[in-house]
């Protein structure tokens, strides 16, 4: 337990995308470790906020014919009620567009400008004659001067991962309308980065966390550290003080959203945000791995230059893969938080354990819809939801609630030593091996009721199983308080069934070896439900749907793969085809059957356009048709082809005059 405040922070998710699993991976952990702080006594602040500034906010908004304003509010809108359904809930999330961050941001690069943290320099930048604009970040591409790939304006992504600096990038194209980029001249503002390095050596042979941020943070410093280009030319953004033409850089005012949200908080609460940020009390930064150097480097850099007080910890996460692959959205493989999850009614107690007890928090997470049901069923229905089960239905069915007896020293000492355990894990950021040892606890009453078979000792010798139950109900009682921050809803359902007084959150460790107060319980419901074989398959349909129609929009070789020649082109058999029959599968948003003459025969076709077209709408049309492409079976339903569609809206490639089904494309 801690004696001064303690604030806990993550990452900033960013307007321009949906929520998914790797997402997640930050947020679950963070809002368990709030949840146990507090189940500690530890007076704790939980915030976050949306991260609405930057380049790709604007590009994405331009293809969308919509205002960065308008996309931000709707993707953080889409954040905080996920986030509330997966019940990571947040003291406060705002928004670095409000007023507050606004504020905040212009106040303290006035302090670094003040102190001499910030200089300005007119530097060579690109710029696009047609559209005739500089290009900042993600507005142009071109060649990364350090390895040679192809790069961001703003980051080597396809090479080194180098962060680059306004004008560094060679060979620039406009990625809006490919014009080559001339190099004109500009002012922005730069921060002393470099000066803070004798600094930042000690700050982080201090800083606490995980050694993943720790370590990749000092291998930079020993690098040598460059001044940092604070400014953009865009109109979406914080407005540089006393400039209507730069905005700040989105990695200044993003984590100084921060300090804002703080500052709403406790507005909202009557309170001093000073506490948190000026040195009062502890601060921890729950980030993911790809956003280290910002959060571990140029964020403490910053606020040591403008006085306030430094993160105590940063927590960084592994990164995510799918079904051992490499996390892509555009090659489809992902699981979206809401479609792909809560949507179809899973539970989020599930994905929240899964998330917590897979791996380690360091280490890469490989999520399968396989490993996913053999740890809810051999864990959560097997073990821990049949313990608690087992022992309230033979409390209420054989002595109608909670017997007298008092629970044995030697399970009080179990409890005790399990709750031990987790501390240090906790201490240490290791979250599965605190959800390890609860469900070693959940085993070891599953052998106590089982080495003790109080259905059989009760005939002989009721109150000798009156005990026996009694010492069940206290490790129930522990699972109860111990599983609440990994699963909520789990251990709420648990607490209501053993009909204890007051909410389950108000419930400190201590209280895990309280005896039980002799009571009626009523009858209890099973807590968790197996995930059937079905379902796996149905789950893992859903994404290889979207792997194969990622696998089929893609036009653009990889640089590893060798270009098409005719002979190639000419295997495949393209022809012409007529839907006579096109239908909804059943449990599926995307997916579409379709019945398609192709001259020689009716083909069953399965086609991810469903979200695009009605069946009406299809049924008499033709369309072409990949032939010869190898059977898969989606949803259950065989596909012995596939329509081709182009674009995001899957407008379908059709013959400009009749033809025949059967017709080859040549």
């Amino acid at each position: 337990m801690s004696d001064s405040p303690r604030l806990v922070t993550c990452g900033l998710p960013y307007t321009n995308g949906s929520c998914h699993l790797g997402h997640l991976r930050t947020y679950v952990p963070a809002d368990m470790y709030v949840r146990y702080l507090r189940h500690r006594g530890d007076e704790v602040v939980f915030i976050c906020g949306s991260d609405n500034h930057g380049t790709p906010i604007v590009v994405s908004a331009e293809a969308q014919g919509t205002t960065p304003a308008e996309l931000s509010q709707r993707y953080h809108d889409h954040f905080d009620a996920t986030f509330r359904r997966m019940n990571v809930r947040f003291d406060h999330f705002g928004m670095t567009d409000g007023p507050t961050n606004h504020h905040r941001t212009q106040s303290m690069v006035t302090t670094l400008e003040q102190q001499g943290h910030i200089y300005r320099e007119r530097i060579q930048q690109s710029y696009c004659p047609n559209c005739q604009r500089f290009l900042p970040d993600r507005y142009v591409r071109g060649l990364c001067p350090h390895c040679g790939a192809e790069a961001r304006g703003d980051e080597c992504d396809q090479g080194c991962g180098k962060h680059l600096e306004p004008g560094e990038i060679r060979e620039p194209i406009c990625t809006v309308c490919n014009t080559p980029a001339e190099m004109r001249e500009q002012e922005h503002y730069f921060f002393r980065l470099s000066t803070f390095a004798p600094f930042l050596v000690e700050y982080l042979e201090g800083l606490q966390g995980t050694a993943n941020a720790r370590n990749y943070a000092q291998g930079w410093v020993r690098e040598g550290l460059r001044d940092w280009c604070i400014t953009r030319t865009l109109d979406w953004g914080v407005r540089y003080p006393g400039r209507d033409d730069l905005v700040v850089y989105v990695w200044v005012d993003a984590p100084i959203g921060y300090i804002a949200f703080t500052e709403e908080w406790a507005a909202a609460h009557g309170t001093d945000w000073r506490r948190y940020w000026c040195g009062g009390g502890s601060i921890t930064h729950f980030i993911g791995g790809d956003i280290t150097y910002h959060h571990c480097i140029f964020w403490p850099a910053l606020l040591k230059g403008a006085g306030f007080g430094l993160p105590t910890a940063v927590v960084a996460s592994g990164m995510l893969k799918v079904d051992d692959h490499k996390f892509s959205k555009s090659r489809g493989y992902v699981v979206w938080t809401n479609e792909d999850y809560l949507d179809l009614g899973l539970p989020p107690d599930c994905l929240r354990y899964y998330l917590l007890a897979h791996t380690s928090h360091t280490k890469e997470l490989n999520f399968s819809w396989r490993a996913f049901a053999d740890r809810v069923n051999n864990e959560l229905v097997n073990t821990f939801g049949n313990f608690v089960h087992r022992a309230l239905h033979f409390a209420h069915t054989r002595f109608g609630g909670v017997p007298p007896n008092p629970p044995r020293a030697e399970v009080l000492e179990e409890i005790r030593q399990t709750v031990s355990a987790i501390d240090e894990a906790m201490e240490s950021y290791e979250f599965k091996a605190a959800v390890d040892a609860v469900l070693a606890l959940a085993s070891s009453g599953n052998t106590l009721i089982q080495s003790n078979a109080p259905w059989k000792l009760i005939r002989t010798d009721r109150d000798a199983a009156a005990g026996v139950i009694a010492d069940a109900l206290q490790i129930v009682r522990a699972l109860a308080v111990l599983i609440d921050p990994v699963m909520p809803e789990t251990g709420r359902a648990i607490w209501e069934m053993l009909g204890q007084p007051g909410p389950i959150e108000s419930e400190r460790l201590e209280d895990c070896t309280r005896p039980l107060c002799p009571g009626p319980i009523g009858m209890p419901t099973p807590l968790f439900s197996r995930i059937e074989e079905k379902q796996v398959a149905a789950l893992e349909a859903i994404l290889a749907a979207r792997v194969a129609d990622a696998d089929s929009r893609s036009c653009e070789p990889s640089p590893d793969e060798p270009l098409l020649s005719v002979e190639d082109f000419s295997r495949m058999e393209l022809v012409v085809g007529r839907v006579v029959l096109a239908e909804p599968i059943e449990k599926s948003k995307k997916l579409l059957r379709l019945v398609v003459d192709i001259g020689s025969e009716r083909r069953q076709i399965v086609s991810g356009i469903a979200r695009h077209y009605t069946p009406e709408e299809l049924v008499g049309r033709d369309v072409v048709v990949i032939a010869n492409l190898a059977p898969a079976v989606l949803f259950g339903v065989e596909s012995r082809g596939m329509i081709l569609a182009a674009g995001d809206e899957a407008s379908l490639l059709v013959p400009l005059r009749p033809v025949p089904p059967g017709t080859r494309v040549r």
